[in-house]
């Protein structure tokens, strides 16, 4: 991976989410699926100017969908639990 931008996808906003913000300073993106711990780590100190404390990783998979008689399947993504040292904070989504 070489793209910071293209490691982190999206930022997930979400009741849960917005609680574990609250409670342990913790941020939750949508990753690239190829993209490992170290890799989403260095994406937000650099693209936010923050210091990580861990990173939790989980495969979501994918949900089973019918569009009238034909079966299908939404594809799996991978989610991330960033949790940011004390003191730290990601200034763009703290009014989101």
């Amino acid at each position: 991976m070489k793209d910071m931008h293209h490691i982190l996808q999206l930022h997930l906003i979400t009741e849960k989410s917005t609680a574990m913000k609250e409670a342990t300073n913790a941020y939750v993106f949508r990753v690239n699926r190829q993209a490992n711990k170290k890799e989403i780590m260095a994406a937000v100190e650099k693209v936010f100017g923050v210091k990580v404390e861990s990173v939790r990783t989980m495969i979501v998979p994918g949900k089973p969908k019918r569009v009238g008689r034909f079966l299908g399947k939404t594809t799996a993504w991978k989610k991330a639990i960033v949790k940011l040292k004390v003191g730290q904070q990601i200034a763009a989504f703290e009014n989101a």
